[in-house]
């Protein structure tokens, strides 16, 4: 059997550093952090008093106040971060929709809903008034729904949860339908709206966030030695990927390609990653191996890197091992220390910041780096300012979790 070629034809973002993908591009370029005190509750009992919120976002700009009730903000989020996708490919207009698929990922799903009718129910003195719309706007799934409901697509369709992973797998999947003639175009990535007291309150409790609350802006500070947890963050981000021959046919522009992906595991731990990132090495080593090309041929690597004290240094051990002395040779960085970690939407957020490194030739920095860690590898991790270099081959880590590993590579078009 002949598999398919993939390629991406569009993208779309929601992101704490810009509602919009060329918005979100120059403020990874300006090195702009999204970070800030949190504006959806009143954190002051917090331990965490900071996140990265999106910012400026009316819903009442793309809905009216009836569909507002059926939506949880993940969904919000994901409606209008696919939008943007779906236009800047025009695979809405004049194409097979029985061929057109949505595979969107999610960790938590509608986290905000859960909470606050679980809170009026017991303000209420447990009397059971519950919405209509509670289980269905609380649904992980419901975004891919909603997305297809709204433009028609009838092509496969479901949602991926392997928390930070998760929209990193729903690309894979959309991969491997895609090349394997499932159909002819999926939109894939992920949304998330976690910034909740009950998300804040349990990250916290389990020592994964950043308290640097007097300095949110340097806060997420990957692979710096003082570095002591996550931002949380919320948003979405969105690819329409394409059977090639179906994209050259409607005349679609061409980001650039997926060549391979590659799933592992690290079973290990619920929360750390194994130390010598033994699940991260397999990943990336999987899906290079797919894409039928040289680990020497990889030029940039966008890590997982979320400013974790174990997991900023279990990476690049990993990279160090897989790829010898061409890993100083890898421009490595971490645009998480700018959008935060967007848990399940963090992988989708990601790819296209990859894809836009390869197609203008630069590479956004990594903020917020003022102190070496001795115990992390001596790696190109692009601090504090972009670089400009040509980008052939490059890869996009995400790891939740659980000990879920997703490494996506992508290659540019010619």
């Amino acid at each position: 059997m002949n598999l398919k070629r993939v390629v991406v034809t569009g993208l779309g973002s929601l992101t704490p550093i810009g509602n919009d993908v060329a918005t979100m591009w120059q403020a990874m370029l300006a090195g702009v952090s999204g970070a800030g005190l949190i504006t959806h509750f009143d954190p002051k009992d917090f331990k965490c008093k900071i996140a990265c919120e999106v910012k400026d976002f009316d819903p009442l700009n793309f809905f009216d106040r009836k569909e507002c009730r059926k939506l949880d903000p993940f969904s919000q989020y994901g409606l209008v971060a696919t939008e943007e996708a779906i236009k800047d490919s025009g695979i809405d207009n004049g194409v097979d929709k029985s061929q057109i698929g949505v595979i969107w990922g999610s960790g938590n799903g509608g986290v905000l809903t859960f909470q606050e009718e679980i809170s009026e129910y017991v303000k209420s003195g447990n009397i059971p008034r519950f919405s209509p719309f509670f289980c269905t706007r609380m649904i992980s799934n419901i975004c891919a729904g909603h997305i297809s409901i709204k433009h028609g697509f009838r092509g496969p369709n479901y949602c991926t949860v392997a928390a930070c992973a998760s929209s990193a797998i729903a690309i894979s999947d959309a991969f491997n339908l895609i090349r394997l003639g499932k159909a002819k175009a999926i939109i894939a990535g992920g949304s998330e709206a976690a910034v909740t007291e009950c998300s804040i309150g349990g990250f916290s409790s389990m020592q994964a966030l950043s308290f640097r609350n007097d300095d949110p802006k340097t806060a997420s500070r990957p692979f710096d030695k003082d570095r002591d947890g996550f931002v949380l963050a919320e948003g979405a981000a969105a690819l329409v990927l394409e059977e090639l021959e179906h994209a050259k046919s409607r005349g679609a522009k061409i980001y650039a390609e997926l060549t391979g992906c590659g799933l592992s595991a690290d079973a290990y731990h619920i929360t750390a990653s194994h130390p010598e990132g033994n699940g991260a090495y397999d990943a990336m080593r999987l899906a290079v191996e797919e894409s039928e090309m040289r680990l020497k041929d990889v030029d940039h690597i966008n890590t997982h890197g979320t400013s974790t004290p174990i997991g900023d240094i279990s990476e690049p051990k990993a990279i160090a091992r897989l790829f010898g002395e061409h890993a100083k040779k890898i421009n490595l960085n971490s645009t998480k220390s700018m959008t935060g970690h967007l848990l399940g939407a963090a992988g989708s957020v990601e790819a296209i910041a990859t894809i836009l490194a390869i197609k203008n030739g630069i590479i956004p920095p990594t903020i917020n780096h003022f102190t070496d860690d001795p115990e992390i590898e001596p790696l190109n991790f692009t601090f504090n300012k972009p670089e400009k270099r040509e980008i052939n081959f490059a890869l996009s880590n995400a790891f939740g979790f659980g000990g879920h590993n997703v490494c996506l590579a992508f290659r540019k078009y010619e």
